[in-house]
């Protein structure tokens, strides 16, 4: 019973110390460093002797066929499950909004191509029905003067207007 507390100040010394992340690796001079932190960014992953169990450590898959040095001397990849960091969710924020504005803009663009279509379809058919009533046509010729459309000439025109009604009417 006497050595009950010492146990459990032992046990609470270990709890504390494991609870600490520990990490082992070895400098440029080859000393081997012990830490809370990661060690500085430039350490070779083979100088680094011990990591806390709770860190993930950069895996880089080979292809088949490349060399593993090439592979090792490549940037490291993120984490999988890494959260994107601001910048990376404001760069996307805006390129979803510029891309929402161009389809804006095309929707636009169709929908102004659209009436125009539509307005030219009912002047080609009001042109059509004036020509197929048969009252008298007026044209102004070079001399200013008015000149009566003659029968070959609505004909021609009838043939044209209803080729450009039905191609702006579809």
């Amino acid at each position: 019973m006497r050595h009950k507390p010492l146990f459990v100040a032992l046990i609470g010394l270990v709890l504390a110390a494991s609870a600490q992340a520990q990490w082992k690796w070895k400098d440029a001079q080859g000393k081997v460093q012990y830490s809370d932190r990661p060690p500085p960014s430039g350490t070779p992953d083979k100088d680094i002797l011990q990591r806390p169990p709770a860190s993930t450590r950069n895996v880089v898959i080979v292809p088949a066929g490349q060399a593993a040095s090439a592979a090792a001397s490549a940037p490291a990849a993120k984490p999988a499950a890494s959260a994107p960091t601001k910048a990376e969710r404001d760069a996307t924020a805006r390129q979803k909004q510029e891309q929402d504005r161009e389809q804006t803009k095309q929707k636009e663009e169709e929908r102004r191509v659209a009436a125009e279509k539509r307005e030219n379809c009912s002047r080609a058919q009001a042109y059509l029905r004036d020509l197929q009533s048969g009252i008298r046509i007026t044209r102004t010729n070079e001399q200013g003067e008015r000149v009566y459309m003659e029968d070959a000439q609505r004909r021609a025109e009838i043939e044209r207007a209803s080729k450009v009604a039905s191609s702006e009417c579809k």
